[in-house]
């Protein structure tokens, strides 16, 4: 319980201060197109700490899996609500070059962003854990601050996972464009929770390539190239069948573009509640 509490405030801590963080961004950077590329560092970071944190406790703080899930579903919920337009994820920020709401290049800025988020994220998390005083961190800094391989299944089946938990959430993500985003926030959610928990005992289904690179890719037991396989190339798989699919396959088949439909459903709705 003790471990919970800590781990609770450090979570809440981390939040907090990504939020001072990303305020300080937006109005010193208000008039420059820098904002956006703080915004996303920032966004990512908080995303990589807090996971970092999540999977600690889980692997040393020995949750349970209910426990652990609850805590999934809140900080998505979390992040959502205070990333203020930043993506977080490389294959988002390809899928939307992709739909033309970012320039390549701006895409690829966003990009390395969150890379950059992500190493920074992997080298602080071990110094506050080390300067923290709770049983759970103590355990985790005798044990050299080390971990384990999280992919428990074969090099392609594992990539196959990676793929599938993408192309769902991709696919959660551009249908729940129809919803109201109260609504909207709370469905992607719990379908990153189930997913969560549909494929975490395979590769700790992460389905981001840049949380990926923070929170896997330091772990023993595979080369840096598997993980290149399950956790990159997987995602990026998985984000082109859901963009595939809605935007070729279906339409074909209607005559009429799933996506676009859904924006222009949701446009309608916004006049309508002015």
């Amino acid at each position: 319980m003790e471990d919970l509490v800590v781990s609770l405030s450090l979570l809440a801590g981390i939040v907090l201060l990504c939020e001072a963080s990303r305020r300080a961004a937006t109005r010193l950077l208000a008039r420059s197109d820098y904002c956006a590329y703080a915004v996303e560092t920032i966004s990512t970071f908080q995303l990589c700490a807090c996971t970092h944190e999540l999977k600690l406790l889980g692997d040393v703080g020995h949750v349970g899996p209910r426990v652990g899930l609850t805590l999934t579903y809140l900080i998505t919920v979390v992040h959502a609500l205070t990333f203020h337009g930043a993506v977080g994820n490389p294959s988002g920020a390809l899928e939307r070059a992709y739909r033309g709401s970012l320039t390549g290049g701006r895409a690829l800025a966003r990009i390395c962003c969150q890379l950059a988020a992500a190493a920074a994220a992997r080298a602080a998390l071990p110094c506050v854990w080390a300067a923290a005083a709770s049983d759970l961190h103590l355990r985790h800094k005798a044990q050299g601050f080390r971990c384990a391989s999280p992919v428990r299944a074969a090099l392609l089946r594992a990539a196959a996972v990676e793929l599938g938990c993408a192309f769902t959430v991709h696919a959660a993500a551009a249908r729940a464009q129809a919803l109201q985003e109260k609504y909207r926030i709370h469905a992607v959610a719990a379908v990153i929770t189930l997913l969560v928990y549909a494929g975490g005992s395979v590769t700790g289904a992460v389905f981001n390539p840049a949380l990926a690179f923070s929170t896997q890719f330091p772990c023993s037991g595979n080369t840096f190239a598997e993980y290149v396989v399950v956790y990159w190339l997987g995602p990026v798989l998985g984000m082109m069948g859901s963009v595939v699919l809605f935007d070729k396959v279906l339409p074909s088949l209607s005559g009429k573009s799933t996506f676009r439909k859904d924006l222009n459903f949701n446009a309608v709705q916004k006049k309508k509640m002015k």
